[in-house]
């Protein structure tokens, strides 16, 4: 960098000079800009690997699964390794259908009651756990992590055989308890009994995960507050109402949301059971994509059927967020 300075020649006319000044330091202003950027730069970067993990592992198989949607692929294609591509006739053959509409309303209704048993259930244990001494909460927690620590198709299979037509548990302690009609009662033989059992499964399986966690938020609650609310004349409802719930409300919120996904892609629970029966009317959407799919080898139909059940889930889940938001504008 250089300035111009005025001065005298010789023969006493003006002169301009050049003087030049040292550099900046390269540890100065002209280095903290790409240092920022690097900084700004890095969670990203530490990002990276989990969304590329997410892209081959869960985005690749999507968009296979709908290239496979738009396909006529049968087992005379699998041999012949043909593609044949019939555009939306896979969609409109489904849409069309009355059976793909009652599954829907089927797979609503069931995750509707299941997350509505869970979460009250759940949070009824999690305040039981907040209250109990040491040795009780941990002989119950122990109880619970023990179901929740559990193979799915283990606890389906024990399921199975406590609820037997003619060598369950159930049907015997019935029959001693003086229902003398239960005991040889077939329970997979409706639709309403094998949803019944299926509900009860699955809650049993989902609700440790709910009454801990919600255990664990009560938690954080100050002690302080209580103690307020119980100089101000509060009694345990309104104690509740005021101090606990405001508290444990986002909590709520997102339990509710993990668990309306994980009932609503429910699998082996309901397949192992009755493979959707009796007469397919157990079947909710993920049990029809794979009947439909892989039991009767129509597998672009059954791409289309899974295809649409995610985006089942995801009209459910997005008016589900959309009443949390508004709620919470409400609220503030």
């Amino acid at each position: 960098m250089s300035v111009q300075t005025e001065g005298t020649d010789t023969a006493g006319e003006p002169a301009v000079h050049k003087a030049r000044l040292p550099a900046p330091p390269a540890g100065g202003d002209g280095g903290s800009a790409p240092s920022a950027r690097r900084g700004a730069a890095a969670p990203y970067l530490l990002l990276l690997p989990a969304l590329l993990a997410t892209l081959i592992l869960l985005g690749w198989p999507l968009v296979k699964n709908g290239m496979l949607s738009f396909q006529n692929l049968n087992p005379r294609q699998l041999i012949q390794h043909l593609t044949e591509w019939n555009g939306g006739d896979n969609y409109r053959e489904v849409l069309t259908g009355s059976d793909f509409w009652h599954v829907v309303e089927r797979s609503v209704v069931f995750t509707a009651v299941n997350v509505v048993l869970i979460m009250l259930l759940g949070t009824l244990i999690g305040l039981l756990l907040a209250r109990l001494g040491k040795r009780m909460r941990l002989l119950l927690m122990l109880g619970l992590v023990l179901a929740w620590a559990m193979p799915v198709i283990a606890a389906t299979t024990v399921y199975q055989w406590l609820f037997a037509q003619r060598f369950g548990v159930v049907n015997w302690v019935l029959d001693r308890l003086g229902w003398h009609s239960m005991a040889d009662y077939n329970w997979f033989g409706s639709q309403l009994s094998t949803f019944s059992v299926i509900t009860l499964l699955i809650v049993w399986q989902s609700i440790p995960f709910v009454a801990i966690n919600l255990y664990a938020a009560t938690t954080t609650i100050p002690r302080e507050l209580y103690e307020a609310a119980s100089l101000d004349g509060a009694g345990a409802w309104k104690s509740f109402t005021s101090v606990t719930l405001p508290f444990l409300r986002p909590f709520l919120y997102a339990t509710t949301f993990l668990e309306v996904i994980w009932v609503f892609k429910a699998f082996p629970q309901i397949f192992a059971i009755n493979e959707g029966g009796p007469d397919h009317l157990t079947e909710t959407l993920p049990i029809y994509a794979f009947v439909e799919g892989v039991g009767n080898q129509h597998f672009g139909v059954g791409a289309a059927i899974s295809f649409l059940t995610v985006l089942v889930l995801l009209v459910i889940t997005s008016y589900y967020l959309r009443m949390v938001l508004k709620q919470e504008e409400d609220e503030l």
